[in-house]
């Protein structure tokens, strides 16, 4: 999967939320914040298929799931893999 332009970031994003998506579902501890961290994810994915995201809503979309369930150790490697995929959307705005 990739964007109109081919871009290899928008199909990286899609997988790495795809995976925390899938943890998430399966993690089976009560988590206050679940409801907010599956509803930023599914603002992710839905981001990730229109095309290229914003950069400011990816990373606000990151802190809310961050902050929702970054206590959670065993999702900790996922979301690095998200923050990962999202900060390589800001490299090129940096960079032009």
């Amino acid at each position: 999967m990739t964007s109109a332009d081919g871009d290899p970031r928008v199909a990286e994003l899609h997988t790495v939320v795809a995976r925390l998506r899938r943890e998430l579902a399966a993690h089976p501890a009560e988590l206050s914040d679940r409801m907010i961290a599956e509803d930023e994810l599914a603002a992710l994915a839905a981001m990730v298929l229109s095309g290229a995201p914003d950069v400011l809503r990816l990373r606000r979309s990151l802190l809310l799931v961050a902050g929702a369930i970054g206590s959670v150790s065993a999702l900790g490697p996922a979301i690095g893999l998200v923050r990962d995929a999202v900060e390589r959307f800001g490299e090129e705005r940096a960079a032009g």
